[in-house]
């Protein structure tokens, strides 16, 4: 496997997990709750810019391949995928602050 789709897929796991390790909105907004749907919030902004990054790289190695909305779709369900770490302990391991 060549060495930017390794990095390429580690940084996907990383920014899918990012939005659920701080209580800060994009890690510099602090909010009085950080509700569910700023998390949904970052994982599209982090979705779109690894698949920008992903487009990137695609283009410097040879011509960018038309894709049609099953591949959007397919990517997003992996990214949720790799997001559910995250997800599990934020939601059900770590202890709210009371």
């Amino acid at each position: 496997m060549d060495s930017s789709i390794t990095i390429l897929l580690v940084l996907a796991v990383v920014a899918a997990n990012l939005p659920f390790a701080s209580d800060r909105v994009a890690g510099f907004f602090k909010v009085a709750r950080k509700h569910f749907g700023w998390h949904a919030l970052e994982l599209a902004v982090l979705f779109a810019l690894v698949g920008g990054l992903a487009r990137l790289l695609e283009a410097r190695e040879m011509p960018v391949h038309e894709q049609h909305w099953q591949f959007y779709v397919t990517t997003l369900a992996l990214f949720l995928v790799a997001a559910f770490p995250g997800f599990v302990y934020r939601y059900f391991w770590h202890r709210p602050a009371h």
